[in-house]
């Protein structure tokens, strides 16, 4: 009989491949991505200090949109980027977290670029 891979464990195998190549920085830190069935996070990461530097999700109180969808995604990224800012950074190193650069994540990145970060 066949299996077919677990998706999560796949995408974790992709993640892992990726973190052996990408790492954030105190100058420039990492801007992670974690999608889930019913919300969104994304965090700014220092990896050499293992610190968090900003995170908003779909769970704030700040956003008033709710679930896992793109307009929220837009909304968690201009979040996370105004965070960002407001703690001094402007560049960062984008982590899409194993998850193809479409759809929700891909809505993420924009809309943190718009509120200006720089990736």
């Amino acid at each position: 009989m066949i299996t077919k891979p677990d998706k999560n464990s796949t995408r974790k195998k992709r993640h892992t491949r990726v973190r052996a190549k990408l790492s954030g920085t105190a100058t420039r830190p990492r801007l992670n991505v974690f999608r889930s069935n019913q919300h969104i996070y994304a965090q700014v990461i220092d990896d050499t200090n293992a610190v968090t530097i900003a995170s908003a999700s779909t769970l704030d109180k700040d956003l008033t949109v709710n679930g896992s969808n793109v307009e929220s995604a837009k909304a968690v990224g201009e979040l996370v980027a105004k965070r960002a800012i407001e703690q001094g950074i402007k560049s960062v190193v984008f982590d899409r977290g194993g998850y193809l650069y479409h759809g929700k994540v891909k809505a993420l990145a924009d809309a943190a670029r718009e509120a200006g970060l720089e990736f």
